[in-house]
């Protein structure tokens, strides 16, 4: 079998791995949980950028974020649009 120059690619992505640690740091952060109960329709598209940023894709549809600061301003930007619970 031919190695290439650098050595088997698919094992250094294996061990390189994508979460650099991330998992471990965010297991212990709070979560809240994220709905989408108005339609889109007529809104800004700003705020529809800002409802698919959150992960939501329908009417009832959820998802369950971190609690940061960021989530957070994301989700009172669209307050009218979902409901949220910690």
């Amino acid at each position: 079998m031919h190695e290439h120059a650098g050595g088997n690619r698919r094992q250094a992505r294996k061990k390189r791995g994508r979460d650099n640690g991330i998992v471990e740091m965010t297991e212990n952060r709070k979560k809240i949980k994220i709905t989408l109960i108005k339609s889109m329709i007529g809104t800004k598209q700003s705020h529809r950028a800002t409802v698919r940023g959150l992960g939501l894709h329908r009417i009832n549809s959820s998802v369950e974020l971190e609690d940061t600061p960021a989530v957070r301003g994301m989700i009172n930007n669209v307050y009218y649009l979902v409901k949220s619970e910690a």
